[in-house]
């Protein structure tokens, strides 16, 4: 008997959420099709039924994490998202936590992965650029839309965050990586609380 389209839809977030974690782990070229499918329980054999290469399954693992990330599981918690202002804090809060870089399995791509899609070809780097993209909105959305400057702004607390994490994640120092991150959040936080109109009239 043939499986459901649900059935079919759960094996590949599966073979997604595995994916996502091993190349956090590991990296693209170190995961190969034969381990991602035995992480999910599965055979090689059936790879092809979901995705057309390792390529493919990278790019999704990739996008799945704007549905996936701590910000967007606490918001689902929370029942609603909050405010832009507030959003944009609790991301930025979130983003630089110990939670966060604790978890390896759960990092961002943005931070966890830039080599990778940078040697990984085009759609890889469609997929990393959506991430980028989608975070950018959340920072430009907590300004005045009368500020100029709330474009610039928001690629600086991005270029903040990221930064700050791909620096504290490949430090070996416990102090040194907490206050990367604390300067990276303060000055983030900063940026958010800056009013607008004072901005434009400096």
């Amino acid at each position: 008997m043939p499986y459901t389209a649900e059935h079919k839809a759960r094996v590949r977030a599966r073979i997604i959420e595995g994916a996502r974690v091993m190349f956090n782990r590991e990296g693209f070229d170190q995961v190969s099709i034969d381990d991602i499918m035995k992480q999910a329980g599965l055979t090689r054999g059936g790879f092809y039924n979901h995705f057309s290469s390792k390529e493919d399954l990278y790019v999704e693992a990739v996008r799945s994490y704007s549905t996936c990330n701590p910000f967007a599981r606490d918001a689902a918690k929370a029942g609603r998202r909050p405010g832009p202002k507030r959003a944009a804090r609790r991301l930025v809060e979130l983003y630089l936590s110990d939670a966060v870089l604790n978890d390896i399995d759960q990092h961002c791509p943005l931070f966890a992965l830039p080599s990778d899609v940078a040697r990984a070809g085009l759609e890889p780097r469609a997929a990393y650029t959506f991430l980028v993209r989608e975070m950018l909105e959340i920072f430009r959305a907590a300004f005045d839309p009368s500020d100029r400057k709330a474009a610039a702004k928001a690629q600086v607390i991005l270029n903040l965050c990221v930064g700050g994490m791909v620096i504290a994640r490949t430090t070996d120092d416990p102090a040194l990586r907490r206050s990367l991150r604390a300067a990276a959040r303060d000055q983030a936080l900063r940026l958010l609380e800056r009013d607008a109109t004072e901005e434009a009239h400096s």
